[in-house]
């Protein structure tokens, strides 16, 4: 079987997301960079189904030279290629993304299988996926939270939904999105990651034009976090702790 995943360079945010001065981008000068929970799972789903059915899975990601930081990580993960689609330091949106991973496609062998995330880390639009399967003329289902080879030579693959279990009989080759809670990722060992770090990536340039989406701004959501409130101090807080006890029924 063989199977690409793409994955993408994503900030690794902490509690708040920086953003610039202006508002039209996410700050990232002091922030690492990481592959997304989605694509991580995706990572691992493709290197389990590879060991219990044979084959090789390479991963692509779009992006600048940096990327190739993510790529071996996947790698360390246990993936066996690894293909850099450099299209510079230029934030791409899900259009010009699609036709970059289709540019990084082109010269590789047909897969059996296309794994994506179900939506990115710091954009989330969801689009990457439906846009190269349809322009390869494939089937694909998103949202999985489950999959299997079948023994006709397809895909069986799973959605939770709040209504119940969806099960997709996919033929392959197919594109499919997973979700974070797939699989639990495993963390690299360190042979892995110097074996990664040796491994040759395969360079890909492209300068795909821009597609119709085009960002106003950014904006943080409401803190409604309730902030703390100094009961006192020393002594002349006991009885508002007594109080504060009471209400709790601890007293």
């Amino acid at each position: 079987m063989d199977i690409v995943v793409c994955i993408k360079r994503v900030p690794a945010f902490g509690a708040q997301v920086p953003l610039t001065d202006d508002g039209s981008a996410v700050d990232t000068r002091h922030l690492g960079f990481t592959i997304g929970p989605h694509e991580e799972c995706a990572v691992e789903e493709a290197v389990r189904l590879v060991s219990a059915h044979g084959g090789r899975v390479t991963v692509l990601t779009v992006g600048p030279e940096e990327a190739g930081e993510q790529l071996r990580y996947a790698l360390a993960m246990g993936a066996h290629r690894g293909v850099l689609v450099d299209t510079g330091t230029t934030d791409l949106d899900p259009e010009a993304t699609a036709t970059a991973v289709l540019a990084g496609l082109a010269d590789e062998p047909e897969p059996d299988l296309l794994l994506f995330g179900d939506a990115s880390a710091d954009a989330g639009h969801g689009q990457v996926a439906i846009r190269v399967a349809l322009a390869r003329g494939l089937p694909v289902v998103g949202g999985i939270t489950g999959m299997d080879a079948d023994a006709g030579g397809g895909l069986r693959a799973t959605r939770e939904t709040p209504a119940g279990t969806e099960v997709f009989r996919v033929p392959m080759p197919a594109a499919v999105t997973v979700k974070e809670g797939l699989n639990l990722p495993r963390y690299p060992t360190l042979p892995g990651r110097l074996k990664a770090k040796k491994a040759e990536l395969r360079t890909v340039s492209c300068a795909p034009e821009p597609g119709g989406l085009r960002t106003v701004g950014l904006r943080r959501p409401a803190d409604d976090r309730a902030g703390a409130v100094p009961l006192g101090r020393g002594a002349a807080a006991a009885p508002a702790v007594v109080d504060i006890l009471a209400e709790l029924g601890k007293v």
